[in-house]
């Protein structure tokens, strides 16, 4: 686990901040970790796929070649690391307030022969949002390979968070006369082992095809306000040794069952509109 002096917090920018994800909807960390530390995520998120796959209801598909799965802190050996981080507590703090929730915990594996997907936002607007133009919820990103053009990188439409969508399936993918201003907007992602990014799931984006012959994986990491709702979607638990042994700022925002020994999750965050690609 990596130590971080507290003072960290307080020198990231929080102007710049508030003016990435409100404005474009995404912000990043270049080199939050070393690749080294990457590289030790990329295996445990490798070997959780595999134990979620050999199991009825492991893993989610969110589209061709393409699947999610939820897991729980304990088996990703640097989240400690991601939640004490001074950036990811900045963030959290200047856009969710000082009650935010940490709740969700899974990751994203676009294998080679991953197809586009249609563009959309990952839930639909919530009233906090459509009203009170207030973010509630962010989705931290971290990749365990160096992001390539041929990996299927992520694509997002910069400032789309504000979209009303009324047309939208389900509030979440605007029908395909639409996409051209998305098309337009978008920006390829090419995060590297090491990076943290941080946007509001509003923003309209996508995965693209990923070309190459190995598998992209990304970690993610949700975090609500308290008002916000998506942990009722999830499933995380933790052992009283481990959350005893967390930093204090992590321990107190984790938002999680305690229990004596670890259970299986059945993956229910489906997306229904993901399992068709836009190719």
């Amino acid at each position: 686990m990596q130590q971080f002096e507290p003072r960290e917090a307080a020198s990231f920018d929080i102007g710049a901040i508030m003016g990435a994800l409100y404005g474009e909807g995404i912000t990043a960390l270049a080199g939050a970790f070393p690749p080294e530390w990457a590289d030790r995520l990329h295996h445990d998120v490798m070997a959780e796929y595999a134990s979620a796959r050999a199991r009825p209801s492991g893993a989610i598909p969110r589209g061709p070649e393409r699947f999610y799965v939820e897991t729980h802190p304990e088996r990703i050996t640097g989240f400690a690391d991601i939640i004490a981080h001074p950036w990811f507590v900045a963030v959290c703090a200047a856009v969710l307030g000082p009650d935010y929730r940490i709740i969700e915990l899974g990751f994203d594996i676009p294998f080679p022969g991953a197809q586009d997907q249609p563009w959309h936002r990952d839930f639909a607007m919530p009233p906090q949002t459509a009203k009170g133009r207030r973010l509630n919820s962010l989705a931290f990103n971290l990749t365990t390979v160096d992001t390539r053009a041929d990996h299927g990188p992520f694509e997002i439409a910069p400032g789309t968070q504000w979209d009303a969508l009324p047309d939208a399936r389900d509030g979440m993918f605007p029908p395909e006369d639409q996409w051209p201003r998305f098309i337009d907007r978008a920006v390829a992602k090419l995060p590297q082992r090491g990076d943290m990014s941080a946007r509001t799931a509003l923003t309209v984006h996508r995965g693209t095809a990923n070309r190459s012959n190995e598998p992209r994986p990304v970690l993610i990491v949700g975090v609500d306000t308290p008002d916000q709702g998506n942990a009722g979607r999830h499933r995380m638990q933790v052992t009283a040794d481990y959350l005893a042994a967390l930093q204090p700022v992590a321990r107190k925002h984790l938002h999680c069952r305690i229990v004596e020994q670890l259970g299986v999750i059945e993956q229910r965050h489906m997306i229904e509109g993901l399992l068709s690609s836009s190719a």
